[in-house]
Parts: C-alpha cells; sequence; structure tokens
C-alpha cells in the first residue's frame, strides 16, 4: 500500500515545488486545495518553526492522516529581518505578489546595492496521529534585486537576485531552484524519514 501524506499548504505554489520534489517517493499526495473542508490555520506565531508545527496539528486533527507542513519566509537584512514570518502578509492585507515586490523595492529604494543581503527560510514539519514529529530546515542566500526578473516560481522569487548564478530565483527552471531553494532543502530533509515509513519501517529519529 502506497503512503498517504497530506501536504498542509493551500498555497498552489508551494504545492506544486512539494509534489516536484517528492515525486520519485512511493506516496499519495493529497493536496489541501483539494479538501474544502481542510481548516484555515491562522500563522500568529512568533517563528516559521510554530507556524510550521501549528499547520501540521491542525491538518492532522482534522484528517486523521500523515501530514507535512511547513512556514518559509523572506528576512532582509538592512530592514532587520523583516518581513519574517509576516513574509505572507508584508505590506497590508489584500495585496498582490507582484504588489508586496514593489512594497519591498519602495523599503529599500534607497539601500545601496552592497547592503541588500537577503535570506529564505523555511521550516517544515512532519507530523503523525500518534504524535511523532520531525522537523528540518532550509535556508538560501542572496540579495534582493533593484527590478524583477523572471516568470517562474512565485512571491518575491523574481526579485530574489543568485550572485553565483547570475539570475533571479525566478529566471531558474523548477529542476534547478530544486537544488538550491530553502523549501527544497527542508523537504528533501524529510525524504528518508518519508521513505522509511513508506516501505514499513520506522519512523526515524530525528
Amino acid at each position: 500500500m502506497r503512503l498517504a501524506l497530506i501536504a498542509g499548504t493551500k498555497n498552489r505554489g508551494k504545492l506544486v515545488e512539494i509534489q516536484r520534489i517528492l515525486s520519485g517517493l512511493d506516496l499519495d499526495l493529497i493536496a489541501l486545495t483539494d479538501c474544502p473542508q481542510a481548516p484555515d490555520v491562522v500563522e500568529d506565531g512568533l517563528t516559521y518553526r510554530d507556524n510550521a508545527i501549528k499547520k501540521a496539528r491542525a491538518v492532522v486533527a482534522w484528517s486523521g492522516q500523515l501530514t507535512l507542513a511547513e512556514d518559509s519566509g523572506l528576512e532582509v537584512i538592512a530592514l532587520g529581518g523583516q518581513p519574517g514570518v509576516y513574509t505572507a502578509r508584508f505590506g497590508g492585507p489584500g495585496l498582490s505578489s507582484r504588489e508586496r515586490c514593489l512594497y519591498l523595492l519602495e523599503r529599500l529604494r534607497d539601500v545601496p546595492d552592497d547592503q541588500r543581503q537577503a535570506v529564505f527560510r523555511c521550516t517544515a514539519v512532519l507530523m503523525d496521529p500518534t504524535g511523532h514529529m520531525t522537523v528540518r530546515e532550509g535556508q538560501c542566500a542572496g540579495v534582493i534585486g533593484r527590478d524583477l526578473r523572471g516568470e517562474e516560481g512565485f512571491g518575491y522569487d523574481p526579485l530574489f537576485q543568485l550572485p553565483d548564478q547570475g539570475c533571479s530565483l525566478a529566471e531558474l527552471s523548477g529542476e534547478k531552484k530544486d537544488v538550491i531553494s530553502h523549501r527544497a532543502q527542508a523537504i528533501r530533509a524529510m525524504i528518508p524519514v518519508l521513505t522509511s515509513l513508506a516501505q514499513g519501517g520506522p519512523w526515524l529519529p530525528s
């Protein structure tokens, strides 16, 4: 029997990345976007870990199924680490991803190129109904550019420049992004645990 796993996110961009990263595993990945009765979780934690655990617990309690949840954010050094856990709400409610990018550009308008460093961080949580939990993290360093570049990815990817790649995250193919992104690092680190469970083995120690 294939392992059933709920991807505990309603963000379609994140879902596509999770599906792609885990595509080689023997599991049935259930998209939360296909579950209209799934709970909406208020992400009011002080850390990515807080939010990821809260989301995982809520989905597990609702579904009774193994769940993979994550929380991630962009930390801009010149803004003292903002937006951080408020990344999805940066600039206020109701803004599109492009509008949030433009808001960030405005906040950094007078910041010189050598002071525009930023880090994407992700914390992923795998949880089952019995209380087993594994937490993994990933990060990706870069700089905030001065314009939006690229059509791939989502969120702040068009602004997030990778100096060693000579492009933005949104200019990378999905496969190339999965090699270096913060989310890919955190999700890939779950593969040994998922592989063991899919083979009927034990929950590997954290």
